[in-house]
């Protein structure tokens, strides 16, 4: 059941209900007009909304939003009446699109400082406004900008053509970003930033296609110039492309192309396909990257470096390749949590007490292992503070708030979300716990959640790990003999307690069960007539997803690790990345190959944790529950 992080709700707007306040259906009306982009139903709907109305602004910028042409005088009144409102930052947004395309830079300038959440195309204007009245102090991270593999806004071109003209983005800077798109997999990136290279030297498009689609006949011909640099980047892209599909065939062509590289192309080629290797947990992984050497690698490359040195159990190379990151990487709690394992198995302990000191103050699943790796014993989590009544009858008058729940309450649930959301923003930590609080009252449980993780210094645990629906989970797990805090960290990170909650590939309810697995799961339970529709049944869902869930983990030798991942990716995939060797269970979990799964098995582990100390289970630490995941 792999599946994209983040998970869309129904779009099927409820019936209205009897305590409507006047106006909300055609608030309801307005909304489904403007979705389907037709401003005359909009224009009828927005006669019947009260100018009181508390989703008013909505419906005025619904208005703005789809009339063509409208002045920027009637745009500004409507920033000023509704100053620092999520509608006002939209469109604030919009707005400042317009002026850039018009390059109106003195009135974008004067408005780009009120926009609070600025994206690529927003700062590629800003910075051509600022060029434009001879302001170059961020020419230097006008320049940061070009060096991406990904693509960007149209709205950038002209500003990387200025600085290409004013010799800011060098001949070698090109080439530079050509390898990095190349690298990401983005051809038609690749072709574009081409374009800024003389004629002469750019990639031939035809080769550049033939590396993406068939990359051994490339190599394997003699259609390539090794004194060609661009030539030589195809090469290069196309080792990448052969490795992706498998060692043996990129090893032999690598072999073949070694003598036609310079040095430093060769540790990028050893680098790329040790990453591979890594990741399908190679052992030759970890020789081609020591070929590559530390100054060839990049970030993303020393991590799989690490977590290849990982499985092998050799703790120098852990410690050398972590201490190479940059400081920004090496600072995240993973590679700070290595570090300090690696530092203590080298027998470096003084140095690693520091950092596992720092982590265990930090409520997460390295915290939780930091902790224990200080011998403390994870006990129930303090409550700094609980909110009372008039906390959070004044959250709740906040214009903001009372816009978010009108919204939740009329089954506009990604607009609710949104406005939530950007009120909260800014919240001190009692407000957020009293947001929170209101939150869970309406039964928002992923608001309530949410809201409840953003406190810096005071926290209520029992916020942050609601467990709602909790009878229909205590009679599924005595059924199927499922320890209760595990399955309640699984349903947190599913799906929030959003019975509703739908994925991008269609799982569905709160625990997120794909069509197809429901449907086997009825024929496996002797339920006749079944639509996989009934997965919006809390009870039906749990019932389901507690059989699935025991079934993966009988599948998988009893663990509960190899069935969390299981659980996200598939039985196949968690039996494949296991080892021919018993394996530290947070060796597997860091060296599973999906950004989403690896996270996704660390939070449920890390949540099962704090819902075994809710529920007033005997104290387990979180490395005994991760225990040692079995040979294959």
């Amino acid at each position: 059941m792999f599946r994209i992080i983040g998970f869309f709700l129904l779009a099927m707007l409820p019936v209205m209900p009897v305590w409507a306040a006047p106006g909300d259906a055609a608030v309801l009306q307005a909304q489904q007009a403007f979705a389907a982009r037709k401003l005359a139903d909009l224009e009828r709907a927005a006669r019947n909304v009260p100018d009181d109305h508390v989703l008013s602004p909505y419906v005025e910028y619904w208005r703005l939003a789809l009339t063509s042409g409208v002045g920027d005088a009637r745009i500004a009144d409507f920033l000023a009446r509704y100053p620092g409102s999520r509608v006002a930052e939209a469109l604030r947004a919009d707005w400042l699109k317009s002026l850039g395309t018009r390059e109106a830079w003195p009135a974008y300038l004067a408005e780009y400082p009120r926009l609070a959440k600025p994206d690529a195309a927003h700062q590629c204007y800003a910075y051509r406004a600022e060029w434009a009245r001879g302001d170059r102090s961020r020419q230097r991270e006008a320049v940061a900008m070009w060096f991406t593999g990904r693509d960007l806004p149209s709205a950038c071109a002209p500003l990387f053509a200025q600085l290409i003209e004013a010799g800011l983005i060098s001949e070698e800077d090109v080439w530079r970003r050509l390898r990095l798109a190349l690298e990401a997999g983005n051809l038609g990136v690749a072709r574009a930033v081409a374009n800024a290279l003389p004629a002469a030297q750019r990639p031939p498009a035809p080769l550049l296609e033939q590396a993406s689609r068939d990359p051994a006949r490339l190599l394997s011909a003699d259609s390539l110039d090794p004194g060609q640099r661009s030539h030589r980047e195809i090469a290069l892209y196309a080792l990448d492309q052969l490795a992706k599909r498998g060692t043996a065939q990129a090893e032999q062509a690598m072999q073949k192309r070694a003598a036609q590289f310079n040095p430093e192309e060769l540790g990028t080629a050893w680098a790329r396909l040790a990453t591979w290797a890594a990741r399908r947990h190679e052992p030759v992984a970890l020789p081609w990257f020591q070929r590559a050497g530390v100054a060839l690698t990049n970030d993303f490359q020393r991590e799989w470096w690490v977590r290849a040195a990982l499985r092998a159990g050799d703790w120098q190379t852990v410690q050398r390749v972590i201490e190479s990151m940059s400081d920004t990487v090496r600072e995240q709690p993973a590679w700070r949590y290595w570090r300090a394992r690696a530092l203590q198995a080298n027998g470096q302990r003084a140095a690693s007490s520091p950092l596992f000191l720092a982590l265990a103050r930090e409520h997460h699943y390295y915290g939780q292992l930091a902790q224990e790796e200080l011998g403390a014993v994870m006990q129930a989590p303090v409550i700094n503070i609980k909110t009372g009544g008039d906390d959070v009858a004044a959250i709740a008058r906040q214009p903001g708030i009372a816009r978010a729940q009108t919204l939740y309450e009329l089954g506009l649930r990604g607009d609710a979300n949104q406005e939530w959301n950007w009120t909260i923003r800014a919240f001190s930590d009692a407000q957020l716990l009293a947001a929170a609080e209101l939150a869970r009252r309406m039964e928002w449980y992923d608001r309530a959640i949410n809201t409840a993780e953003r406190t810096r210094e005071l926290h209520d645990f029992e916020l942050r790990f609601l467990a709602p629906y909790r009878e229909l989970a205590q009679k599924a797990a005595r059924e199927h003999a499922l320890d209760e805090a595990w399955m309640f960290g699984l349903m947190r990170q599913e799906s929030r307690f959003v019975n509703v909650a739908r994925s991008g590939v269609g799982a569905s309810g709160l625990m997120q069960i794909m069509p197809a697995t429901a449907s086997w799961i009825a024929q496996r339970l002797g339920i006749k007539r079944f639509h996989p529709r009934e997965m919006q049944d809390p009870a039906k869902n749990i019932q389901f997803g507690a059989y699935y869930l025991k079934h993966v983990q009988t599948s998988l030798d009893g663990s509960a690790v190899l069935a969390t991942a299981a659980y996200n990716a598939g039985p196949g995939r968690a039996q494949r990345w296991r080892d021919i060797r018993p394996m530290e269970a947070a060796v597997y979990i860091e060296s599973i190959p999906f950004a989403e799964t690896r996270d996704y098995v660390k939070k449920v582990m890390s949540n099962a944790i704090y819902y075994a100390a809710r529920f007033g289970q005997p104290s387990v630490l979180l490395t005994d529950r991760l225990g040692t995941v079995p040979p294959r």
